[in-house]
């Protein structure tokens, strides 16, 4: 089994609470952020990158600073969250290597994408304590996955070079011509799938969708062993995220990584707005998900209790 090396165990003791959970805040989608922001398509358009990134540093003054992490991407968030000093001291950062979308096979396939000119060096550079990757993977073709594991398997030795942390998360999808009844019925199958294939790559902390039952969520954890896995929140509505949260830490979880969920109706193009709905409604949100990991986490094994950086709020 994969384990952390010294420096990355630092760097996870760092995105992780003083119980040893993943409390992640995650911010780093461009498209996403913009379709929430704006319904008309020109109006997206016209967002720009510093409108989205001031409404990342929103989120980071009010959530991150009550986590233990923070989740961007390269383009809109950083270096102005470090040089403008938004992050406190001991919030942690992660920086997504990923590009907003994908690109399509001719075989309807997904084909992730990176980021260019972010390498773990320049992670580095820009002071976080690691990176993440997502790719989309299908664990019952081995077709649609060749492109995104060579991605996978380029991110993962780059980091490793670089001895700076690495989250693995993948996303799951349905391909065109299937059946969306069956696509949900094989989810939880999908989701070990992939969370198997991203372990076999040398994954040394997973990301992933709520694997879809508490049967699936043990499942996960006696795949990865010592290897700590957060369950992503995918934008579900709060009372269902709270519900995944509970079964997937009951179950084995390490944590989590949670973005939309949290903050997508708190967000708005007058900053105002959105200080006061991640307040008012946010805050709560995030309080609530805190509790449920106090509740439920172990704090046992290689990344347990012992190996946290500071309170989760």
């Amino acid at each position: 089994m994969t384990k952390l090396t010294t420096a990355e165990m630092r760097g996870y003791q760092q995105i992780c609470g003083s119980d040893g959970a993943m409390m992640v805040i995650a911010c780093d989608q461009r498209g996403g952020m913009r379709s929430l922001l704006a319904k008309d398509p020109a109006e997206q358009a016209a967002i720009s990158d510093k409108v989205l990134g001031d409404t990342k540093a929103d989120i980071a003054r009010f959530l991150a600073s009550k986590a233990s992490c923070v989740l961007v991407d390269p383009i809109c968030a950083v270096p102005a969250l470090v040089d403008d000093r938004v992050l406190q001291r001991d919030t942690a950062l992660l920086i997504g290597l990923d590009a907003s979308g994908w690109d399509t096979s001719p075989e309807g396939y997904r084909l992730s994408k990176l980021v260019p000119g972010i390498s773990a060096r320049r992670v580095r550079q820009l002071g976080a304590t690691g990176g993440k990757i997502m790719v989309y993977l299908r664990s019952d073709r081995d077709a649609a996955n060749v492109h995104n594991i060579e991605i996978l398997k380029q991110c993962i030795e780059d980091f490793a070079r670089e001895d700076l942390l690495l989250v693995v998360e993948f996303l799951t999808y349905r391909f065109e011509d299937e059946d969306e009844a069956a696509y949900k019925a094989s989810l939880p199958s999908l989701i070990v799938g992939g969370s198997k294939i991203c372990l076999d790559l040398g994954a040394k902390v997973l990301k992933i969708p709520y694997p879809g039952s508490s049967q699936a969520c043990a499942q996960v954890t006696r795949l990865a062993g010592e290897v700590p896995w957060a369950v992503l929140s995918a934008g579900v509505d709060h009372s269902t995220f709270l519900t995944q949260v509970e079964d997937a830490m009951r179950n084995g979880a390490s944590g989590v990584i949670a973005g939309r969920s949290l903050w997508k109706d708190c967000i708005s193009l007058d900053r105002s707005v959105t200080k006061d709905r991640l307040e008012s409604v946010a805050v709560p949100r995030l309080r609530e998900i805190q509790a449920v990991i106090a509740t439920h986490f172990k704090g046992t094994g290689s990344h347990g209790a012992d190996h946290g950086q500071r309170a989760n709020g």
